[in-house]
């Protein structure tokens, strides 16, 4: 969104800006909990959504994500309802993505908030036995929103 705004003069600069980052340092915060992760990934390709639907893509699971819980900005969302574009979608380079034991969770997320790139780290999300291979959202006013994989990127790749 940052590049966007920069390149076509949206006017945004000010509100919102790149949110590319180093992962390295908080990750290696988690090496005690290593054997708790299932998998982790960042979200620079395809968004969130892009990636949750790669990884139930052919398994025996689906995904349930819980709209009130990601942390968006607000100027996030605004810059997107104004362009049509959906923020679940939305690459995000300095952000990450795990599956952890359901168990660990807590402690986990308890770590990561102690780290600047992590004091807005939220529990997102579960994976569910139904619907297989499929991610979908509950929505802040209680509906089921499926979420599939998209047939062309949103925004140009600038890199």
């Amino acid at each position: 969104m940052a590049v966007l705004s920069e390149r076509e003069e949206l006017g945004f600069e000010k509100s919102i800006s790149s949110d590319c980052e180093p992962l390295y340092e908080l990750v290696k915060k988690l090496r005690p909990y290593w054997g708790n992760i299932k998998f982790m990934r960042d979200p620079t390709r395809g968004g969130l959504a892009g990636v949750l639907n790669e990884i139930v893509q052919g398994k025996r699971f689906g995904i349930e994500l819980w709209e009130k819980s990601i942390p968006f900005q607000e100027e996030t969302i605004a810059i997107c309802e104004l362009l049509g574009i959906d923020p679940l979608y939305l690459a995000n380079e300095g952000k990450i993505i795990f599956f952890v034991e359901s168990e660990s969770a807590e402690r986990i997320l308890g770590v990561l908030r102690t780290h600047p790139l992590g004091k807005k780290a939220s529990i997102i999300g579960k994976v569910v036995s139904e619907p297989v291979g499929k991610v979908y959202l509950k929505t802040s006013i209680g509906t089921r929103r499926v979420l599939d994989m998209l047939v062309e990127d949103q925004l140009p790749r600038i890199c």
